[in-house]
């Protein structure tokens, strides 16, 4: 199967790993990002670890145009979508820019794969499309009910896929929805740099433990759940990137959706411990009240992506923390470091 594929928003976090994943299973990558949340660095990283060169082209795929000359310059089989804005907290302060953007790029990615007659897409939903979950652990078939911009840009891009597919029996769609990836390549040269305060549990607790940062605030303990603190399902990055190569592969008519998570749940303080236990250096936080819109537990039924995709997420939290700790306290400022 192996051939030439777009992967965009390749150079980010997860696309990064994918790209790792892609090359080493022998196919050509083509990535284009316009690096406002990620690094030039991380391609090189990704041509160091493989042995391979991937295409780089940095272009907003909000430019139509300049995403059309990625088209004109590359025979592109298939693409993985990655990019887009993916900070809960910033699309509920900017809305109209999330929907522009995360809607605007997808439109015109869609339009110039119709247009150059590429119809294999994979795309990076998220478990963020559920909302507060009915049930536990969440199958495909859960009522979805983002609660915030970014969310709803996830579940309104899946709806166009699915009406896309629909009109045009040539399509063929995967939606993955994930989780909490964490980790980083277990080299220690490929991990997540994101930019400003980290959004999420892991890099935060990471760059406190690194000594980046003085103290990690702990929304709540009073959680139903056995520890109090919010339960997460963290998927390592890797197991992620594997996830959509067996989307990829197994790839059929339609559009289908698939969870990309373990089943297995771990706690706030679950995390930090095992992060103390594997970095060997302490871990400060504070409980603070509650953030508005939290939940006290999200869990993935991956049985689905089990059975169809022949996949799935077999590292443990401790895996996923040692990793994520060689990664940081190799680059403690990231890819500048």
């Amino acid at each position: 199967m192996p051939g030439t594929i777009l992967v965009t928003g390749g150079a980010g976090y997860i696309g990064s790993h994918t790209c790792v994943r892609l090359l080493e299973r022998g196919f050509e990558v083509v990535v284009a990002d316009d690096l406002s949340n990620s690094s030039a660095a991380a391609v090189d990283a990704i041509a160091r670890l493989t042995g391979c060169q991937p295409s780089f082209e940095q272009v907003d795929l909000t430019d139509i145009e300049a995403l059309g000359g990625v088209f004109e310059r590359h025979a592109i089989e298939a693409v993985i979508h990655f990019a887009g804005l993916k900070a809960v907290g910033e699309s509920v302060a900017e809305p109209l820019r999330y929907y522009r953007t995360n809607l605007l790029s997808t439109f015109n990615l869609l339009d110039l794969m119709a247009r150059h007659e590429v119809f294999d897409l994979v795309f990076s939903s998220s478990a963020t499309v559920y909302g507060d979950p009915e049930q536990l652990p969440i199958p495909e078939g859960a009522a979805t009910g983002p609660t915030n911009p970014y969310g709803r840009t996830k579940l309104m891009i899946e709806d166009i896929c699915r009406d896309v597919a629909a009109a045009d029996p040539r399509w063929r769609i995967s939606l993955l929805r994930y989780f909490n990836p964490v980790g980083a390549h277990p080299s220690g040269d490929l991990g997540e740099d994101p930019r400003g305060v980290p959004n999420n549990l892991v890099p935060f607790v990471m760059q406190v433990a690194v000594g980046r940062r003085d103290q990690l605030r702990v929304f709540g303990a009073d959680w139903d759940t056995p520890d109090g603190s919010g339960v997460r399902d963290y998927i390592h990055v890797l197991d992620l990137a594997e996830g959509h190569l067996a989307a990829l592969e197994h790839i059929d008519a339609g559009c289908d959706v698939f969870n990309l998570g373990t089943g297995v749940g771990a706690s706030v303080f679950d995390v930090i411990k095992t992060t103390e236990n594997v970095s060997g250096k302490a871990v400060s936080y504070e409980v603070v009240d509650r953030r508005p819109g939290d939940i006290a537990t999200s869990l993935a039924d991956p049985s689905k992506a089990i059975r169809d995709l022949e996949w799935r997420a077999d590292r443990s939290l401790e895996v996923m923390l040692a990793d994520a700790w060689r990664w940081q306290s190799r680059h403690p400022n990231g890819f500048d470091s």
